[in-house]
């Protein structure tokens, strides 16, 4: 119990530190290219997260884990502060830098929180404590986004302090890592190790197995997906917000809003809907959230129906589908999905991002006069379209594997 409120904790700081640097380097992104350079940006952003994790864990195999957050803790803590210095004369390079700084700085947090919380508890503890672990995050989101949007309201500190805010929260996560790690908190007793898996590499893993490929299709596809609906919100938010503070306090409130949501819905609608419904419910609400949502903004693009649509992307996202998600990898032996998960999350997600990106780059260049980005819809709803008969082929997969072949008949 004890380590499972530590950990809780510390997952709370990590989304709370991040989320006063989210709404700050998208601001500053605006401020100094506008969101017409945000394609480019994920691309690079992209580029550097795959090579950042290859590099990452080559240190963890090296230096183990509790040394690797220590030391990445002091090192996030340095580059905080080097740009908050360099912040006091802006520039289009500095946004871009701290834009690419930030994406490497959650992935890095979150990916070494896990590895934390995985080599801390056996595989039937993690099982009963992961989902409260979890909930740590989901209240930082809501702190954290509260908290900068409050800062800036409310205080003399501008956009670029909450860089010196959030370095402050990770040396706290450095001093509680450090405590847990004295403790022994991050110690488990042996169990026995799964068996090794098929010497594949993770994507030959995934297109060899007919239910991992449609796992991996269904959920890339929102990653394809989750670009375009980013970018026609920032597009709102740069037309609505032109003042920097302005923009930043209203981000940061809608990244808590957005937490709030989340957390509603897996208290609420989650159980309700996998539990009474069932699995493809459960995956269905997202693309069909996101198809209504892009029909409204289409309909009135407007900054409330903009809202609503990022909403029923990363809202979603955040709560019913990766819930569902992780009921989809029950049926796979555990160390192919553990491997066809690396690759699903540390790679694929980056480069379908990536794709995204290129769509849009494609989409703008393509039309006589620049596509707006109310159109861009089109090409969401096409996609969820898409997507939602990937599910169902996806659906029909899981019920072969899960259920009695007389129930199935």
């Amino acid at each position: 119990m004890l380590r499972s409120l530590i950990l809780a904790l510390d997952f709370f700081l990590i989304i709370t530190a991040l989320y006063q640097l989210k709404p700050a380097s998208r601001s500053l992104l605006i401020e100094g290219l506008g969101t017409e350079a945000l394609p480019y940006v994920w691309l690079g952003s992209a580029a550097a997260l795959l090579v950042t994790v290859v590099l990452y864990r080559k240190l963890l195999a090296r230096f183990g884990r509790v040394n690797v957050v220590l030391a990445s803790c002091l090192v996030f803590v340095a580059i905080l502060v080097g740009f908050r210095l360099l912040a006091t004369a802006p520039s289009a390079t500095l946004a871009v830098a701290f834009y690419i700084f930030v994406d490497i700085f959650g992935v890095v947090l979150v990916e070494q929180f896990w590895s934390l919380a995985d080599g801390s508890y056996r595989t039937d503890e993690g099982r009963r404590w992961f989902g409260f672990v979890g909930t740590g995050g989901l209240l930082g989101g809501v702190a954290g986004g509260g908290l900068a949007a409050l800062l800036i309201r409310h205080t003399p500190l501008q956009t670029p302090d909450l860089m010196l805010v959030a370095a402050g929260l990770v040396l706290l996560i450095l001093l509680l890592t450090r405590s847990i790690g004295r403790r022994g908190l991050l110690e488990r007793k042996e169990e026995r190790p799964v068996p090794a898996a098929a010497k594949l590499g993770g994507w030959r893993l995934i297109t060899n197995r007919r239910y991992l490929l449609l796992i991996a299709t269904a959920l890339l596809l929102a990653q394809i997906l989750s670009p375009l609906i980013e970018y026609q919100f920032l597009q709102i938010i740069e037309a609505t917000y032109p003042e920097r503070e302005a923009r930043t306090a209203a981000l940061s409130l809608f990244f808590s809003i957005l937490s709030g949501v989340s957390i509603g819905v897996n208290l609420i609608l989650t159980p309700l809907i996998l539990h009474g419904v069932g699995v493809l419910a459960g995956l269905l609400v997202q693309p069909l959230a996101m198809t209504v949502a892009t029909a409204g903004f289409m309909a009135y693009p407007s900054l409330i129906p903009a809202a609503i649509m990022k909403i029923s992307d990363r809202g979603l996202s955040y709560s019913i589908n990766r819930a569902a998600k992780e009921l989809l990898y029950i049926p796979v032996e555990p160390s192919l999905m553990a491997q066809a998960k690396a690759w699903i999350d540390m790679f694929g997600y980056r480069l379908f991002k990536a794709l995204g990106s290129l769509i849009i780059i494609g989409a703008t260049a393509l039309a006589a006069h620049g596509i707006g980005v109310v159109d861009l819809g089109w090409l969401v709803i096409g996609g969820c379209i898409l997507w939602t008969w990937v599910l169902i082929l996806l659906h029909r997969e899981y019920q072969r594997l899960t259920l009695p072949s007389s129930v199935r008949n």
